[in-house]
């Protein structure tokens, strides 16, 4: 049986956390933060929805599976990584637009890297976690 206030309580803290979880990406080349917690944060939104509703229900929320994620995610990561090499500088050498972006700021393959590792996380916890609790059912 499910608690009906767990269930209330995670349809408001889902679009809550993910918010946050972008927050935290965002600001993650400028301070603490960036994709792995993110990443984290964004799980923890839908392990909490998973327990309120059921694995099933939160999967039709995520709408692709987890796992899909992951090789999205280290594509966009190494794709920032090795993109100065083409302009022949080292790996991993932080390449950034002339002009911030309003709210954001500057935009540079810190932030591309970032969101690669964001997606990584994302799909490696709740394919394990989601995983978990279908084989235990």
């Amino acid at each position: 049986m499910r608690s009906s206030i767990l269930q209330t309580a995670s349809q408001y803290l889902l679009p809550i956390l993910l918010l946050f979880s972008v927050f935290l990406l965002l600001r993650g080349h400028y301070y603490p933060g960036g994709g792995f917690v993110g990443g984290l944060v964004a799980s923890i939104a839908f392990v909490l929805h998973s327990f309120a509703n059921g694995t099933e229900n939160t999967l039709k929320i995520v709408r692709y599976k987890p796992l899909s994620l992951i090789p999205i995610g280290l594509l966009i990561a190494s794709l920032s990584m090795f993109m100065p090499v083409l302009l022949g500088l080292p790996v991993m050498t932080g390449l950034w637009f002339e002009e911030p972006i309003p709210v954001i700021g500057m935009i540079g393959s810190a932030l591309f890297f970032d969101l690669g590792v964001y997606l990584v996380v994302i799909g490696v916890v709740l394919t394990i976690l989601f995983t978990i609790s279908q084989n235990t059912h």
